[in-house]
């Protein structure tokens, strides 16, 4: 356990610094914390799956990180339209966007999970 803890930790700290070094190619800046973040833990995660439960868990982890990105797009995306008028509250704002984000996630899992069987 305390080995499996280690090797985690040293592969997401490699890969954290390999996506921050490719992050600083461009520019804004800002992109360097979204190539560090993600994408490294994704790729730590995916390469431990594999090792250990095979390919069949590793689709269905990596279908899983999709459908999580394409919602949390939709979020943002909910999030920056709710927002821009100022006139409804942020709460409601908020609100509206975890419905966005609730309404795709389960769609897109549900939607794929019945297509791929």
């Amino acid at each position: 356990m305390i080995g499996e803890l280690l090797f985690r930790f040293l592969l997401g700290g490699a890969i954290v610094t390999a996506f921050a070094a490719i992050g600083e190619l461009f520019r804004p800046k800002t992109f360097a914390g979204i190539f560090s973040a993600a994408p490294s833990v994704a790729l730590a995660t995916l390469s431990l799956a594999f090792a250990k439960h095979g390919p069949d868990n590793v689709a269905l982890l990596a279908r899983s990180m999709t459908v999580g990105a394409i919602a949390l797009y939709v979020y943002g995306a909910a999030c920056v339209v709710a927002t821009k008028d100022g006139r409804v509250p942020v709460w409601a704002s908020a609100m509206a966007a975890w419905g966005a984000w609730f309404a795709v996630a389960f769609g897109v899992w549900f939607a794929a999970s019945g297509a791929l069987q």
